[in-house]
């Protein structure tokens, strides 16, 4: 249990782009009832995937929600972004008030338990506007967080404690995969959510 609340950032990546760790963004109390809340509130779907051609339907749910009704693509999957609920109003302003930056969409994950995970990818959709912030929120379980750089293959592991929060920012994106690994460890869920800045279309 934490006794306090410190905001000050552990430096994870500080090349190639950046990445800093705020381990008590929220307190305890605050994360279980914000898990509570949007595990009841969201919209949950299972997520679908494409690789090699095959359609994959994924364990983990997802959930997309914006300012606006963003399309948003990826793995050649186009979804809609349903508007922002009053909860994820009230922590998207949380993240912003903490970070300095602003965000008009979030994606959200639902983790069963340790079974479901992540593999390397990087959030580099055309979509979003380059080199913004994408902060993300973990609430639940505490899991592995680990960074690849594509050149050299270094690693970087964090681990992602319930009521943190890990801004990513500049070019990391292009220089960084990321990925969340499964484990056997893990039989308690999590909810993640990235905040990020969606570059909308001109109309």
């Amino acid at each position: 249990m934490r006794l306090f609340n410190d905001q000050s950032p552990v430096s994870v990546i500080s090349y190639d782009g950046q990445a800093a760790y705020h381990p008590t963004f929220i307190d305890d109390k605050e994360a279980s009832k914000y898990f509570d809340q949007l595990k009841d509130e969201i919209n949950w779907q299972k997520d679908e995937l494409i690789i090699f051609g095959k359609t994959i339907i994924t364990n983990r749910l997802v959930a997309w929600y914006g300012s606006e009704p963003f399309e948003y693509t990826y793995s050649k999957k186009t979804k809609k972004a349903l508007l922002f609920s009053k909860t994820l109003l009230k922590l998207k302003a949380q993240v912003e008030g903490l970070t300095g930056a602003k965000y008009n969409s979030c994606l959200l994950n639902f983790y069963h338990s340790g079974d479901d995970g992540m593999g390397w990818h990087t959030d580099d959709e055309k979509e979003l506007v380059k080199y913004s912030s994408i902060a993300s929120v973990s609430l639940g379980a505490q899991r592995k967080f680990v960074f690849k750089h594509k050149l050299n293959g270094e690693k970087v592991e964090v681990v992602l404690e319930s009521g943190s929060l890990l801004n990513m920012y500049g070019k990391i994106q292009e220089n960084w995969l990321h990925s969340l690994p499964k484990t056997k460890k893990i039989n308690l869920p999590r909810i993640n959510l990235t905040f990020r800045l969606f570059e909308a279309k001109k109309k």
